[in-house]
């Protein structure tokens, strides 16, 4: 049976500015499954995340993304972090078209046009407006519908539902669950639950 795309963290540590923050953290997720990542207020939530996605080096431990053949993945993931990543002076549609190119989508499928990842989110019409002069959880959408242009099969992602309504809340949960469905895998830093059924949990740090 095949595995497929492997996230695997083995006893990993982070620090910040020095200070450590967590270490030995182990976990490995496979398709279809996800984690959330639970803890206090500067606990390193954002840290690990940053480590899983590169853009950080742990102090300890290793991460690796693994493909159904055995072989390494090269950056099979999107990065969905606190900061939206978009243009204010680009319209949603160019900000999507211009992610749709910087992020080709892995091999093991495609994505959405830049305005059907708008229909997906409730915007298409929004797709000629400045990214700016949309609200905030107008902007959080758009930045979700990132997810959706180019396929990678695993989303790493922070307060993915931070600045949302109830309704934009459920319509991130029936994404992500179709990503899972679809074999995907996301791990999730939140302090909100994210009405997704059967995700792991992972909590860094202290009760507050």
């Amino acid at each position: 049976m095949e595995l497929g795309m492997r996230l695997i963290a083995e006893r990993v540590a982070g620090e910040r500015g020095g200070t450590g923050l967590f270490h030995d953290l182990s976990f490995a997720l496979g398709p279809s499954e996800g984690l959330v990542l639970t803890g206090p207020n500067g606990a390193g939530k954002s840290t690990l995340l940053r480590i899983l996605a590169g853009l950080l080096r742990p102090s300890a431990g290793s991460v690796r993304f693994i493909e159904d053949n055995g072989e390494p993945a090269h950056e099979p993931f999107h990065f969905l972090s606190a900061q939206n990543a978009m243009k204010d002076q680009l319209s949603t549609f160019d900000n999507l078209g211009f992610w749709q190119k910087f992020l080709p989508a892995h091999p093991s499928g495609s994505g959405l046009s830049p305005l059907a990842a708008l229909e997906r989110v409730g915007l298409a019409h929004t797709a000629d407006l400045p990214f700016g002069y949309l609200s905030t959880g107008q902007r959080r959408r758009a930045a979700i519908a990132r997810l959706l242009v180019s396929h990678r099969p695993v989303w790493l992602t922070d307060e993915p539902t931070s600045g949302l309504d109830k309704a934009s809340e459920n319509l991130f949960a029936a994404i992500a669950s179709d990503h899972l469905k679809s074999g995907g895998i996301l791990v999730a830093a939140t302090h909100l639950p994210l009405g997704i059924a059967g995700l792991q949990e992972l909590r860094i740090g202290a009760a507050a």
